[in-house]
């Protein structure tokens, strides 16, 4: 193991005599007496005081361990690294000491140790090989402004504690608007896509019912959400949390590409109506979470305008689709839409977290969020208080996310994202036709609008025999038992996943992201450890 021990740090300063210290022998006598117990400072809390400086040292050696267990991977030299060493719960429990004790006191070395251990046994989410999720491999300026970010532990509710982040998020909401036709529109980052997508619903709620917010929703008639079976299952989440109920998320059919059929979600609007329902929001996705379909949006506004809804688009997967010069079309008709939501941490490579909601409506947001709280949002403070952001927003305290995401954007131009994006969407395309020419994979669709691409592969041991549903379902268990494989093996990491709706079963998932930033031989590597480990000895004589 790694010894920390001998990083250098940076050395305190000695103390100026100038300024009335004592230093030499008599500073000792100094340091001694403040561990002393006084009324104002006990002696325990005055040891803690002592030696901050030398707690501080953790974080050179942190930064040290983090190259050294090869925690980022960017280079494709590095790529043959395992992405994680696997070990089971129960198992991980005895490798690292979890208890949380009263009086514990833990040296630098075993707190090092600690930190050691947890970056060993961590999936490395930035290694070029993981594709288990809708997100990848970390842009470095993005970290970089994450690190500064996280230094500075300030919050994004006024401009007195966060001068430098109020205004770049506002610039960042200025832009985004400007690309998505939203004009002098409002947004702000919120934690995650399942609360851009409640923002959504809330603001619909306010436009249409302002006074729920004082008098909340008893006695009216159910108000009613809509969305795709392909859809994500925050809508549902916010039905809930929200209180118009999991039953009033009503949810609209899709054709064969996962994209909401407009005619469907006629038919439910209707039925709604002559239940005695209200119908309020309608969701339409960019990039669903499987397929990475793109619904109508004109055809859906269309909708929505003829019967008074509001339209939201769930963009947290394809609202990248802004930035590429190639494949912008996917979000024709977005400008129509009432709000939209987008995680730049997902297909570009911002780090987690990175979640923006954005609304063509720029009054609401205060509108509906403001609760005037005098003790935060003073109105006779000596600057412009319209930089203060955080009556916009759901939360007191809230982390600020727009920073390194602008920094990325300062250090590349959007103009850079957008080729990355337009590289990231090829690719995919390629990766599809090698999989059409390759025996034993399969596509389950014959095409898709966007980075992602599921397939299945048929191990040959099972190429010749009857295709009836005990060999589908035999299929549909060589997904997981590859993943496993993959996983203890730390070689790649893919996500598979059913289509419950459409009663198919697991299939894998494969996801194109900025970064890695792919090659063909990249693309010949995933399905040729896909064959190695789907015609395993453990396949072929039938475990599965």
């Amino acid at each position: 193991m790694l010894s920390y021990n001998s990083i250098s740090t940076p050395t305190t300063p000695s103390p100026n005599p100038s300024n009335g210290i004592r230093v030499g022998a008599s500073t000792s006598a100094v340091i001694n007496n403040s561990l002393q117990s006084t009324p104002s400072v006990p002696k325990e809390v005055a040891e803690i005081r002592l030696n901050l400086a030398n707690d501080w040292k953790v974080l050179r050696s942190v930064h040290q361990m983090l190259v050294d267990e090869k925690a980022f991977c960017a280079n494709p030299d590095e790529w043959h690294e395992k992405i994680v060493n696997f070990v089971q719960p129960e198992e991980l429990k005895k490798l690292i000491d979890l208890k949380i004790e009263e009086n514990q006191k833990y040296s630098l070395e075993e707190i090092q140790k600690i930190c050691q251990q947890v970056i060993k046994y961590s999936v490395k989410t930035s290694h070029g090989r993981f594709h288990n999720q809708l997100f990848g491999q970390m842009d470095p300026y993005g970290l970089a402004g994450s690190w500064i970010t996280e230094a500075l532990n300030t919050s994004a509710y006024t401009f007195e504690v966060a001068p430098v982040f109020s205004l770049v998020e506002t610039e960042v909401v200025r832009k985004v608007c400007e690309l998505c036709g939203y004009g002098q529109g409002d947004g702000i980052f919120s934690p995650g896509g399942s609360i851009s997508n409640m923002y959504g619903v809330v603001l619909a709620r306010y436009r249409s019912f302002p006074n729920i917010k004082s008098s909340g929703m008893f006695g009216m008639p159910p108000l009613v959400l809509f969305t795709s079976e392909e859809s994500h299952y925050s809508f549902k989440k916010a039905a809930h949390w929200l209180g118009f109920g999991v039953d009033n998320c009503v949810i609209v059919k899709t054709n064969a590409k996962g994209q909401m059929l407009p005619e469907d979600l006629e038919i439910k609007i209707i039925e709604a109506q002559g239940q005695g329902k209200i119908p309020l929001f309608v969701n339409a996705t960019a990039g669903t979470t499987v397929l990475g379909a793109f619904d109508d949006f004109n055809r859906i506004a269309d909708v929505c305008q003829r019967y008074g809804l509001w339209m939201h688009v769930d963009a947290c997967l394809g609202g990248s689709a802004l930035l590429s010069y190639k494949y912008r079309n996917l979000l024709k008709g977005l400008e129509r839409s009432d709000s939209f939501s987008w995680n730049p941490h997902k297909s570009l490579g911002t780090p987690l977290q990175c979640a923006l909601f954005l609304t063509r409506h720029a009054e609401l947001l205060p509108q509906a969020n403001s609760t005037a709280v005098h003790y935060l949002f003073q109105q006779d403070k000596f600057y412009d208080i319209s930089y203060d952001t955080g009556n916009k927003s759901i939360q007191c305290g809230r982390k600020i996310d727009a920073f390194k995401f602008w920094i990325m954007l300062k250090a590349r131009g959007y103009g850079s994202f957008g080729r990355l994006v337009d590289h990231a969407l090829d690719m995919s395309k390629v990766f599809m036709d090698k999989l059409r020419q390759r025996p034993g994979f399969r596509l389950v669709l014959d095409d898709y609008q966007y980075g992602n691409v599921c397939f299945w592969y048929v191990p040959k041991a099972m190429r010749e025999q009857t295709e009836d549903d005990k060999w589908r379902q035999k299929l549909y268990e060589v997904a997981p038992k590859v993943k496993e494989l993959m996983i203890r093996q730390g070689t790649l990491m893919l996500g598979y996943s059913p289509l419950q709706y459409r009663n198919i079963g697991n299939f894998f998932r494969m996801v194109f992201t900025c970064f890695p930033i792919m090659d063909e031989s990249e693309l010949d590597f995933i399905l040729n450890e896909i064959e190695r480990l789907g015609d395993c000895t453990s396949l072929s004589n039938g475990c599965l």
